[in-house]
This record gives C-alpha cells, sequence and structure tokens, in this order.
C-alpha cells in the first residue's frame, strides 16, 4: 500500500509543504471546496506529484473522520498537514472558533488514531497568539484547550461568550499549540510527531484579506515595515521549516510550536 500525506487546505501554505515532504508518496487533498482541490491537484500531477482530493469541513467531526476512512483505505497515513481556517477577517467569532479550535482538535484527535509508525504532522498556527498577554490565560483555562473532548471544549462558557473575531482567532491559535503538545504524547505512543508552526503574515490570499481590511489593514501594514525583517513571509519560507521538521534531522522535536514570523512579535512585545 501507498505512503499516504494527508493535506487539510488547499492554499499556498499546504502546497509548499507538500511539495516539499511528499516524494514517493501519495498526497490526499482535501478542502471544503472540491474545485479549488482539484485545481491544485491539477497543478500538482503536472509537476509529478501522485494525487487525489476529497471534500472536508472540519467544523464537523463526521467529515473530519470520512477523510481519516478516505485516507486509510489508500495506505498508511505517514503526514498529516493542517492548513485549513478561517481568518478574523472571513468569518464570526463563533463559527471562528468552530472550525479553528474545535475543527483542528478533531482532526489531531481522529488522525493520531491512524497516524503510522514514523510519520509525521504540523499543525498551522498564528503569530497573533503569540501576542496574547501571558495571563490572558489561567493554568485551568490552558489546560482545558489542551485537553478537553473537542465537543466539551466548543461548549465551554467562557469560549461561548467570545464575540471578538480577532480575539477568537488568538485563542483558537493559543488552542492549536497547547492541543499539540498533549497530541504530541498520544502519536508518540504510535512512534510519530505533532508540531504547530505559528506563521507570521505570509503572503497568501487569506494574508491579503487582513492587509487590505478596513478595520486591520493599516495596522497589520505597519506591523510589518516596523518588524525586524521588515516584510512579510512568503509560503516557501513556511514549507522550509516543515520540511525540517518531517525530515530526518527534526526526528527529536514533537510537541512544539515555532514561531516563525521575521520578529513581529518581538516588535510587538519589546519595540
Amino acid at each position: 500500500m501507498s505512503d499516504i500525506i494527508v493535506v487539510i487546505g488547499s492554499g499556498s501554505i499546504a502546497q509548499a509543504i507538500a511539495r516539499r515532504v511528499s516524494l514517493g508518496k501519495k498526497i490526499l487533498l482535501a478542502d471544503i471546496n472540491i474545485e479549488t482541490a482539484q485545481a491544485v491537484e491539477e497543478s500538482l500531477k503536472k509537476a509529478g506529484f501522485a494525487v487525489s482530493t476529497a471534500h472536508v469541513d472540519v467544523s464537523s467531526r463526521t467529515s473530519i473522520e470520512a477523510l481519516v476512512t478516505t485516507a486509510t483505505a489508500l495506505g498508511e497515513v505517514k503526514g498529516v498537514i493542517h492548513t485549513a481556517g478561517l481568518s478574523p477577517s472571513q468569518s464570526a467569532a463563533q463559527h471562528l472558533l468552530q472550525v479553528d479550535l474545535y475543527g483542528t482538535a478533531v482532526v489531531l484527535e481522529a488522525f493520531g488514531k491512524v497516524i503510522a509508525p514514523g510519520g509525521s504532522g504540523v499543525v498551522i498556527g498564528s503569530q497573533s497568539s503569540h501576542r496574547l498577554a501571558v495571563d490572558a490565560l489561567t493554568q485551568k483555562t490552558a489546560d482545558e484547550l489542551a485537553l478537553l473532548p473537542p465537543e466539551e471544549l466548543i461548549e465551554l462558557p467562557w469560549i461561548k461568550e467570545i464575540d471578538d473575531s480577532l480575539y477568537a482567532y488568538q485563542i483558537s491559535k493559543r488552542g492549536n499549540a497547547l492541543r499539540v503538545i498533549s497530541e504530541a504524547v498520544k502519536w508518540g505512543k504510535r512512534g510519530a510527531r505533532i508540531n504547530c508552526i505559528s506563521a507570521g503574515i505570509v503572503y497568501t490570499p487569506l494574508a491579503y484579506d487582513e492587509l487590505t481590511s478596513a478595520e486591520r489593514g493599516e495596522y497589520y501594514r505597519t506591523m510589518l515595515a516596523n518588524s525586524p525583517a521588515g516584510r512579510g513571509g512568503t509560503p516557501d519560507e513556511i514549507g522550509d521549516l516543515a520540511e525540517f521538521l518531517f525530515g530526518p534531522k527534526g526526528t527529536y522535536i514533537s510537541g512544539s510550536d515555532i514561531l516563525i514570523d521575521g520578529g513581529v512579535t518581538a516588535s510587538i512585545k519589546y519595540p
């Protein structure tokens, strides 16, 4: 049977990572928009990759579990690249939490039960979660984000009270990083690893929504200009880091959250 790399989300970062870690393996590319996935499938096939597509709605456990069934029918799941999510400018707070917080928790849980020995996964988080104050979470709320079953997590009173989409995004991405820590223990029992990449503003269509938004665009553009790098990142730079995490030189890294943002967080906290 084939070794399978499951790619959830078909955007620029997903493609950059998939191109680096899927040589000799089969890509299962899943997206809520199957037409988008099929267009990317065609591009990857022309570049020499073996690819098939599937529909997935990461706000739905049933849909995620169906994707797991599809993946395991194709072969051994050796990699999971989870990039699907919403930005603050794209969604109301509670829908964003359902996709970015709940959906990621279910993805990690469901694929953690089938990941093959030697397998690896990455979740794309965000530097925005690193802008939360150090006391934004108590130990209790951090543990809830890391450990509660997804259905209990999304029903927490303090989660259901969030009505600001930016704060919802920051909590979701902090939750993703904390969930990776707890899931790394479970994945490790199967001989596999999982990590989070907290990416800064990377030039993708989603980032352009933020950079051009009336609400936050000017702030983000100034934030980039004032950062040590003085620019946003590229999907290839995120792909390079993911390649390291997936590869033989990254085998001692699991349960980590790696910030890659050109120094944006540093310049905000200590300008």
